[in-house]
């Protein structure tokens, strides 16, 4: 299969989120995409982008993404978060994943980040395998915290 990853532009958004939308029915919360196709071109290409996309492109379709943004840890210094790796269900195995998770490794080799990190759900256990092969640690000692809008909202009694 001949494919191109390459970083995404605004015009690939709609399929961008296409992608998040099939990943998120992966796992198992379908209905969970709030954002739209115009949050995705405002805030990965403004003045001050909240994130960067490659994407993996065959044809005039786009078969896969990574997105991933910048974080600051207290220990490590400059880091990145790995939000989503998806590659379209029928071309998994076919390397694509492979060649999108390389180049985000690359960038943040490009930007001089001290650590890469991003979240696996522990029942995905073929995404554990594949990560753990290519020499990351699954930290399963450690829990995802997440504060939602309405814990927000309910937490500042608004």
């Amino acid at each position: 299969m001949e494919y191109t990853i390459r970083d995404a532009r605004p015009e690939d958004m709609g399929q961008v989120l296409e992608l998040i939308q099939e990943l998120a029915t992966f796992e198992k919360e379908p209905e969970a995409v709030e954002i739209s196709r115009e949050d995705l071109e405002r805030d990965g290409f403004g003045e001050q982008p909240l994130f960067h996309c490659f994407v993996a492109e065959t044809g005039n379709t786009l078969a896969g993404m990574a997105l991933v943004y910048p974080r600051y840890s207290t220990w490590k210094g400059k880091t990145i978060h790995l939000e989503d790796l998806i590659v379209r269900e029928p071309l998994r195995g076919t390397g694509l994943g492979s060649a999108l998770f390389s180049r985000v490794i690359a960038y943040g080799h490009e930007q001089g980040v001290k650590r890469i990190e991003w979240a696996v759900l522990d029942w995905n256990e073929g995404a554990i395998r594949f990560y753990e092969r290519n020499g990351a640690q699954v930290l399963r000692d450690w829990d995802t915290v997440q504060l939602d809008e309405d814990g927000i909202r309910n937490y500042l009694s608004i």
